[in-house]
């Protein structure tokens, strides 16, 4: 942070050949304001290079009259009991040994698709098979009786908690604990 003197052509030199940025203002507020949009440009990029990887906890109960596809890919109303559920997300059925059914590809609220679904609400859901294995099948590999939850990884969590933190409420955390023990994540 320079405020209020010259660099040198010297140090400007070193500064750009190491790729540090230097911050130059005659007055401070516009210095301050400078370095702070930098931290936020800074922030706002590794969110989105890690978005990839952040999986937000959710737990979904399938609606059983309205099951619309029950292979692959397997579209189904659900409610989501507790959580987020993002595009994206990788479903397991925990009940029935963690068994992994696929990714949601789509999320649709009254006819109009969405990108984030919360707790408390119902939506229809895509979930396509991702797992290079046979489709799982709705009505034998699960039913709604079983709840389905977000794959979180450790990986996952780390992510979330480094880079997403605001966007889970303390509700979701709490989630994350629960879905830790039930699918052995230390």
């Amino acid at each position: 942070l320079a405020f209020d003197v010259k660099v040198e052509k010297d140090a400007q030199q070193f500064a750009d050949h190491e790729s540090v940025r230097i911050f130059k203002a005659d007055i401070i507020y516009h210095l301050e304001d400078d370095f702070l949009k930098y931290r936020e440009e800074l922030r706002l990029k590794a969110r989105k290079d890690n978005e990839h990887l952040a999986i937000f906890p959710c737990k979904l109960r399938v609606m059983p009259q309205h099951v619309f596809n029950a292979r692959n890919p397997i579209v189904v109303g659900v409610s989501i009991e507790a959580g987020q559920l993002k595009k994206g997300t990788p479903i397991c059925v925990p009940s029935k040994e963690n068994i992994f059914i696929g990714a949601v590809s789509s999320i649709e609220r009254n006819h109009e698709q969405v990108e984030l679904a919360k707790a408390g609400e119902e939506v229809c859901i895509k979930i396509e098979n991702t797992t290079g294995e046979a489709p799982k099948l709705y009505g034998r590999h699960f039913t709604h009786e079983d709840p389905l939850v977000s794959r979180i990884t450790r990986e996952s969590i780390d992510v979330c908690k480094e880079h997403f933190r605001d966007d889970l409420t303390k509700n979701d955390w709490q989630l994350v604990v629960q879905l830790k023990r039930l699918l052995d994540i230390m």
